[in-house]
């Protein structure tokens, strides 16, 4: 298939399980030969175009790429496909592969909270996959904390998400007024409009649809990451900003317990969207983790 490319990234299309398609986009890196690789994953209801102001930062250090996980973005997920997470590490593992495929150097995992448990899931399987894993608020829970039955808030706030607006600045306009979305830098909100946006003839609409969004966020107590913790040895920085309302935050120091290589390293100055929050900030900690561990 050929290549898509915009102003931020050159992107294309992988086979993943299920018949599904990931979109992935590769910001560029340096032109020396065996430098490092970053693979970005995100949050839910998010897209891997959402990294652009924090890889923006880092090509001239490392390859930076990002994926779209399936029922996100411009990937292609045929409706008979699992939105389950372990389906999601199916889609990382995907893109490992076809990394791996390349003459390239060491491959790092950084993720935002769904993202970041799936790389989790992703290095549980495949322990030679990654030097490393950076992950922001990553959304694991505990064994019995969320027994898969329990009321799901996020999941219900997804569902009232409005799908449709009359331009993308329309919609830039309305997130930049409105929580939670407001508390992004201006430069990441942007990403994520016009990377989670389709322009249609009259109007643009979420790629990623509201009962995609409340599936994926069904699946979280059921995802088995916390499980695969414990599999997982090698260096791992597990980065939380405040702890606010539902944030994955909370179970943070519990998640470096179970890591046998887990480091907690605390950013208050932001919260649960902290890359997308400070993305000066959040590249500083991601170049110097990867720069210690490559």
């Amino acid at each position: 298939m050929a290549d898509e490319t915009s102003s931020a990234a050159t992107t294309v299309l992988i086979g993943s399980s299920e018949h599904v398609k990931v979109a992935v986009h590769d910001f560029g890196g340096p032109p020396r030969p065996g430098a490092p690789t970053l693979l970005f994953t995100h949050a839910t209801g998010f897209h891997g175009l959402v990294w652009a102001p924090v890889a923006g930062r880092l090509t001239d250090r490392f390859r930076c790429v990002a994926v779209d996980l399936r029922g996100h973005g411009v990937s292609q997920t045929p409706p008979t496909a699992s939105l389950a997470w372990t389906a999601v590490a199916d889609d990382v593992l995907a893109v490992v592969d076809a990394l791996g495929e390349e003459d390239g150097g060491p491959l790092h995992g950084v993720g935002h909270s769904m993202g970041g448990a799936a790389l989790v899931l992703a290095a549980a399987r495949r322990p030679d996959a990654f030097g490393s894993l950076w992950l922001f608020d990553p959304a694991i829970v505990p064994l019995g904390d969320a027994p898969p039955d329990m009321e799901n808030p996020m999941a219900d706030a997804a569902l009232r998400r409005r799908p449709r607006f009359a331009s993308f600045d329309e919609a830039i306009e309305r997130y930049r007024r409105k929580p939670p979305l407001d508390a992004l830098h201006p430069d990441a909100l942007a990403a994520y409009v016009h990377g989670g946006f389709a322009e249609e003839e009259d109007s643009v609409r979420l790629r990623c649809d509201p009962l995609t969004e409340a599936a994926v966020f069904r699946g979280a107590p059921a995802s088995g990451a916390w499980e695969a913790l414990a599999e997982v040895g090698l260096p791992v920085a597990v980065v939380v900003g405040r702890v606010e309302g539902l944030s994955p935050a909370a179970f943070a120091a519990r998640i470096v317990e179970r890591l046998p290589g887990g480091v907690l390293l605390e950013r208050p100055g932001v919260g649960h969207f902290g890359p997308l929050e400070d993305p000066v900030s959040a590249a500083v900690d991601i170049g110097d983790w990867v720069a210690s561990h490559s």
